[in-house]
């Protein structure tokens, strides 16, 4: 629904005698976001129907007209629509801080966090008249995906850098702003020379010969498509640094420490020169200085064996990696920044497909933070179980529901069999993760006009439960590696991998939590049985 209410729009589009015509009010409360608009006195002219949307205590907005900016968001204040945190500076600190927004210049967004978690990005701008519009959109997910990047991120060992198309540092972990000596907030934004010639100025590397041409090639490493080059600290640690290009035509570095590896070249190194020695002024000690060296040659291969194996997993680890989180990442960034530059520009309906776009990517990049999360949990013995006894029925009909419009969009039918009363010791949240994810896969790899069963029945003091389809198999060879972290094994006739590789071995790592096992078999199609205690 939408009704005319008086407002000032910025290019008179769409306007019938000051009033908005009834096609615009059904356009803009078609949005996804909150659009107000203020005149010269700060009071409220123009609300769409998502605004009751995003504060869901407050009145009716057809109820808020009239109200001044600092009246709304103290009636914000007393609805508790607010967290707590927001005003931790004083109540009216904060309506200045957030009235500030409406100034001539002051255009950067502002976020506001609300008491059940959401967080709401305001952006606002002046119309030719002296009001304001204020667009609200709700920036919960962004937010919470930047930070569980920004962790996945933390928990390596490595140090990280990443820079935009004009080499300028845009993000960093605390091992790449340790390494430099500086706070993270006081090197972005600067260029990688910058902050380059500033570390050697403090003399945080060892450098042998000119410092400029030690610059240079360091310079020359980092601009390389791809670049590698050891260097090392005054404090004595060595690090492999790492530059690649990305494919937003920005840069990426990575520091590796290795420094043991380092000094046992110059271990080495030292001790052939004094066996050399030692064989020329000792002729008698020849046998001894012979078998030191088959030693040291030996250990050489061994840590240059295992160096190439750790390099080649790290390398097919970061591959895998850098395509599944780049790709849902470009996704966001691009629709974003089209609906960004051009917000006029679009249709209801070309915005609503590029938001469901970025909605989707969002939701996958999430899936895949998240099976990292919980695959490094699992692996670190982190992973709390809240076991109950859950009923298995519907358990599978909540799971089978959240994929059912991707199952009636390829018309595959999907079919559950269980018997009544079949209860499961288990934890909720794990059982629903796991029968989501084979369901999702059945559903995916099946083709149109296929079919899904899935069924559960009880044993010897357990539950099975099969998720089964009829769509392409897998080869008998690929069985074991399909259950392996990364392994992507194409089925059938599927000329792509589906996903990141991380489901199944997510699901097979948490039904071996809960004392079960996970069982998959091929023919015609692909089953898959999960082995749980029965409550």
């Amino acid at each position: 629904m939408g009704f005319a209410q008086k407002a000032p729009i910025a290019d008179g589009v769409g306007e019938v005698g000051g009033v908005l015509a009834p096609n615009v009010v059904v356009a803009l409360d078609a949005l996804r976001s909150a659009i107000t608009v203020f005149d010269a006195c700060e009071r409220l002219t123009y609300a769409s129907q998502h605004f009751n949307h995003m504060f869901r205590n407050l009145p009716h907005r057809e109820t808020l007209i009239g109200l001044s900016y600092e009246e709304m968001i103290r009636m914000e204040i007393a609805h508790g629509e607010l967290a707590d945190a927001e005003a931790m500076g004083g109540v009216e600190a904060f309506i200045a801080a957030r009235r500030g927004q409406f100034r001539d210049g002051v255009y950067a967004p502002r976020d506001v966090r609300l008491a059940d978690g959401r967080i709401l990005e305001i952006k606002t701008r002046r119309t030719p008249d002296g009001g304001w519009i204020a667009l609200w959109s709700d920036a919960t997910q962004a937010r919470h995906l930047l930070s569980r990047f920004e962790d996945t991120v933390e928990l390596s060992a490595d140090a990280f850098a990443f820079w935009d198309g004009r080499d300028r540092l845009i993000h960093c972990n605390d091992g790449f702003a340790k390494f430099h000596g500086l706070p993270v907030k006081a090197m972005q934004g600067q260029s990688f020379e910058q902050l380059l010639r500033a570390s050697v100025a403090r003399g945080r590397y060892a450098i042998d010969g000119s410092a400029d041409g030690w610059i240079e090639r360091r310079l020359e490493a980092h601009r390389a498509p791809a670049g590698a080059l050891t260097v090392v600290t005054a404090a004595g640690a060595a690090f492999l640094v790492r530059d690649r290009a990305t494919r937003d035509g920005g840069r990426a570095t990575v520091f590796t420490d290795v420094t043991d590896h380092h000094r046992v070249e110059i271990v080495l190194g030292e001790q052939t020169r004094a066996l050399e020695t030692t064989r020329k002024a000792l002729e008698k000690s020849h046998d001894k200085a012979k078998r030191q060296a088959s030693y040291l040659s030996d250990l050489t291969r061994k840590l240059d064996a295992a160096e190439a194996e750790a390099d080649t997993a790290k390398t097919a680890l970061l591959r895998t990696m850098s395509h599944e989180l780049k790709t849902p990442l470009n996704a966001i960034i691009g629709f974003s920044d089209l609906l960004k530059s051009a917000p006029g520009q679009f249709k209801p309906e070309q915005i609503g497909e590029y938001a469901g776009l970025i909605h989707l990517a969002g939701h996958n990049l999430l899936r895949l933070i998240n099976q990292i999360l919980d695959l490094t949990k699992i692996a670190a013995g982190r992973f709390a179980l809240k076991r109950a006894a859950i009923p298995a029925g519907a358990t599978m009909w909540a799971a089978s529901d959240s994929h059912s419009v991707k199952a009636e969009e390829k018309n595959i039918a999907v079919e559950i069999d269980c018997e009544q009363d079949l209860m499961v010791d288990a934890d909720e949240a794990a059982l629903t993760s796991m029968l989501s994810c084979l369901i999702d896969n059945a559903v995916s790899f099946t083709q149109a006009g296929g079919q899904v069963r899935m069924s559960a029945e009880r044993g010897d003091g357990v539950v099975r439960i099969a998720v089964s389809d009829n769509g392409p198999g897998v080869p008998q060879k690929d069985l074991a590696r399909i259950l392996e972290p990364f392994e992507q094994v194409g089925r059938g006739t599927a000329d792509h991998a589906h996903g990141a590789g991380l489901g199944l071995p997510l699901v097979k790592a948490l039904v071996e939590l809960h004392g079960g096992s996970l069982t998959v078999t091929s023919g015609d199609g692909f089953t898959a049985v999960l082995e749980l205690p029965a409550a």
